[in-house]
């Protein structure tokens, strides 16, 4: 990225950029019961571990996004992968802090969906988020892993008092 003569910020493509903080939510819904899951920030470290109850969990955060260009950049601790195939882990079992757990498993929840008319919709209101739903059992029954499928895609939502 580089500026132009009055210090506007530019891609290389000569479009100019913003970057936005946003909030996100991801929602995992039926989990296995008395599994631990946990949001992933950076490389090690586990924010919101919560059993689970056989309930929705949700978890929320919030991340730094480039728009312009050709592409949305979502940036920040959270935020894992290249810039072109970024994705958050939602980590299960003995990987959410659970030592004593059966299960070691990371879901990696894409962020290629989140779009700039997404981004600058949720910016526009104060209590609003991007969220998104994944399942939270894989097809043995256990936690949901690798790249998991989003059940409806990203989309605004009120952040419900997060």
């Amino acid at each position: 990225m580089t500026t132009d003569r009055r210090g506007h910020a530019r891609t290389k493509q000569g479009g100019p950029t913003t970057e936005r903080e946003i909030a996100m939510r991801i929602v995992v819904v039926g989990p296995p019961p008395d599994v631990v899951f946990a949001l992933q920030r950076a490389r090690a470290e586990l924010v919101a571990p919560t059993r689970a109850t056989g309930e929705p969990i949700a978890f929320t955060f919030t991340v730094r996004v480039r728009t312009g260009g050709r592409r949305v950049n979502v940036l920040g601790p959270f935020a894992q992968g290249p810039p072109r195939k970024r994705f958050v882990y939602v980590n299960s079992g003995t990987f959410a802090g659970d030592a004593t757990s059966c299960w070691s498993r990371r879901a990696k929840v894409p962020l290629a969906g989140v779009t700039e008319a997404l981004v600058r919709a949720a910016a526009a209101r104060p209590d609003a988020c991007l969220e998104a739903t994944i399942p939270g059992c894989a097809g043995d029954g256990g936690p949901s892993c690798a790249t998991v499928p989003l059940l409806k895609g990203w989309t605004v939502a009120a952040r419900k008092g997060d």
